[in-house]
């Protein structure tokens, strides 16, 4: 026994209060006490509980049957437990080294970063295949009440202007020959504050305004190749993965700061309050460019609309609603994407 460091200690059996001095060492694997009468006590050195080496402040160890160790002097317990070879956890020396603990909180930052540039939209695509296709329709019947609650009221487009639009999309579509998904075309009339505007939501509900039907009156294939690109949308159900990224984000940021349940306070709040991703806008374009090219339309057409949408909002301001269309500003490299088209 002599050869091991010994330290005096309080001996708290946990059925009294009163203090039993111990006189305590380390042996290979174990722990050593011995009491005033005697006797040896002894536990597995895995199964002690050992405290936290801080600056201050008593230290304490919790025996595996409910007993506590304590040391009025921790200096002494931090000498004894290091001559002993009980060394601090890796995550308390982590916590006391300034150096680590910025360390730890860049390679946290990064990976928060790298969880929401590849990690979420990943885990979104992996989930949204797995739902059935009466779930997305339920959530987009959902969202579009609320945005006819909110935001839109009964379109003022004559029926037969209406029949127009909807017929010459379907011939668009027959002609293409191409299987596209189900979708519901609704006419909508909006504030100044939306302006032209058009928008897919969950379940293949494709809202037009009627400011972007006046605005491409003459222009059917302009008009045709935004209700494309909005079924593109449909298509890749970037809807519905929105909504499964904002959740997954929610549940990150519970993790991290606490509850976050106000992010999801409703879907379409969700849908209306988030734009597209640039990926998700340049999947709807090539859906759409494809779809005017197999109908026999010259996707060019695109060209016009984005003229007359950048000369709108020149002379308004910009729409609040940054899901749909008219929201994106014409970047220059979908122009060059439509514009290079024959």
């Amino acid at each position: 026994m002599d050869q091991h460091p010994i330290l005096p200690l309080d001996f708290f059996d946990g059925r009294s209060a009163r203090p039993q001095p111990v006189q305590a060492w380390v042996e290979p694997g174990t722990l050593r006490l011995r009491n005033a009468e005697g006797q040896i006590l002894s536990y597995p050195l895995r199964r002690v509980r050992w405290p936290e080496r801080q600056r201050h402040g008593q230290r304490q160890a919790q025996l595996p049957d409910g007993a506590v160790l304590s040391a009025v002097d921790a200096r002494a317990w931090d000498d004894w437990a290091r001559a002993s070879g009980i060394d601090d956890s890796m995550t308390v020396r982590w916590m006391q080294s300034w150096r680590l603990v910025t360390a730890a909180l860049l390679l946290l930052m990064l990976s928060l970063a790298a969880a929401w540039r590849w990690g979420i939209p990943w885990s979104a695509g992996a989930i949204v295949t797995l739902l059935p296709a009466q779930a997305e329709r339920q959530i987009g019947s959902q969202a579009m009440q609320s945005f006819d609650t909110r935001w839109f009221k009964p379109s003022t487009l004559a029926p037969a202007r209406q029949q127009a639009i909807a017929a010459d999309f379907a011939a668009l579509l027959s002609a293409g020959g191409q299987p596209t998904p189900a979708y519901q075309l609704h006419f909508r009339s909006a504030g100044k504050e939306l302006g032209p505007n058009a928008l897919a939501l969950p379940g293949g509900h494709i809202v037009l305004t009627d400011a972007l039907a006046e605005l491409l009156v003459d222009q059917p294939d302009a008009l045709a190749g935004v209700l494309a690109h909005e079924l593109g949308h449909v298509q890749q159900r970037h809807g519905l993965r929105m909504v499964v990224q904002a959740s997954l984000l929610a549940s990150m940021a519970g993790l991290v700061v606490g509850d976050f349940s106000a992010v999801l306070v409703g879907i379409p709040t969700v849908l209306g309050q988030q734009a597209y991703s640039r990926d998700f806008e340049r999947e709807a374009d090539a859906y759409a460019r494809e779809l005017l090219r197999a109908g026999a339309r010259s996707p060019t057409a695109m060209l016009i609309f984005f003229e007359r949408i950048e000369g709108y909002k020149k002379e308004h301001s910009p729409p609040t609603l940054p899901i749909a269309l008219a929201s994106h500003p014409a970047h220059e490299e979908r122009k060059r994407f439509f514009g290079a088209a024959p």
